[in-house]
């Protein structure tokens, strides 16, 4: 029997590196997007460092029902969060190193037209991961069509996958 590992996780909006040191050693990330969103987690937002001290990157959302999943949350186009966020990076970075090659996939993750916040994060993902030179196997719990809750709903997906190793944070 093959081993192979897997790592589940939430689509967080441009997860921690530790995230991605987690990518190198699985042979299958599962995005776990059709559980509940939680308000005030890093789903929609990170802190960067500027001279005034960490301010927040958000991703402007709409607002939904307690229990919707991840999945089901939408973008809201009433704030210009796309454009305030690549100014704030801009304005705080623009004189790092590597900021020229860098600062490009930024503006094309920002213009990436879709609907649903899950979207927009995967697409932040797929970016840092194509950057790190990341060719991790992606699937997603919804496709999976997963069932449980908690550990159980762990379970479902590291079985229904073939998985025989599941690497946690």
């Amino acid at each position: 029997m093959l081993s192979k590992t897997v790592v589940i996780r939430q689509p967080d909006f441009m997860p921690y590196l530790g995230f991605f040191h987690r990518l190198l050693k699985t042979d299958l990330f599962i995005i776990l997007d059709n559980v509940q969103f939680s308000t005030g987690s890093w789903h929609n937002r990170d802190k960067i460092k500027t001279s005034h001290g960490e301010k927040w990157l958000s991703i402007s959302i709409k607002k939904a029902s307690r229990g919707t999943k991840i999945n089901d949350i939408l973008l809201s186009n009433e704030v210009e969060w796309r454009n305030n966020n690549l100014t704030l990076i801009r304005e705080n970075y623009r004189k790092s190193p590597y900021f020229n090659e860098i600062f490009p996939h930024l503006e094309m993750l920002y213009g990436f037209e879709c609907l649903k916040m899950f979207n927009f994060n995967l697409e932040s993902i797929r970016m840092l991961m194509k950057l790190f030179g990341l060719n991790t196997a992606m699937n997603s719990a919804s496709m999976l069509n997963a069932r449980g809750r908690s550990n159980e709903l762990l379970v479902d997906i590291l079985q229904k996958v073939g998985a025989t190793h599941y690497l946690s944070g």
